[in-house]
């Protein structure tokens, strides 16, 4: 499965709006870098529990992994564990990018 699918959440695409309405210029990620970064990504569900862990591949071969549990057994639904388990996964490649920002050049001046 490609990591094309899983969608922006409404809160990024609400800031990302804000920012653009300000004019802010300054270097930045954005939810569309988020998702660049994202080539391939696998699942897994553990065999007698509802922990199901996502693996995001990244461009440069780095691997991010996120997990989604349901508490009640009876409340599992292996589409939402997932949707929870990727956007755990893509969460934290925000922190990833932006270091690898911070390392460029401009951030000198």
């Amino acid at each position: 499965m490609n990591g094309r699918d899983g969608g922006v959440p409404a809160d990024e695409s609400a800031v990302e709006q804000q920012i653009q309405a300000q004019g802010l210029a300054a270097p930045r990620l954005t939810p569309a870098d988020i998702d660049g970064a994202i080539v391939a990504e696998d699942y897994h569900v553990f065999p007698g529990t509802t922990l199901t862990v996502c693996c995001l591949h990244l461009r440069n071969g780095f691997t991010v992994t996120g997990e989604s549990a349901s508490a009640s057994p009876q409340n599992f639904d292996a589409a939402i564990g997932r949707q929870i388990a990727r956007r755990n996964a893509r969460d934290k490649i925000w922190s990833l990018e932006g270091y690898l920002l911070r390392e460029r050049p401009f951030w000198a001046d």
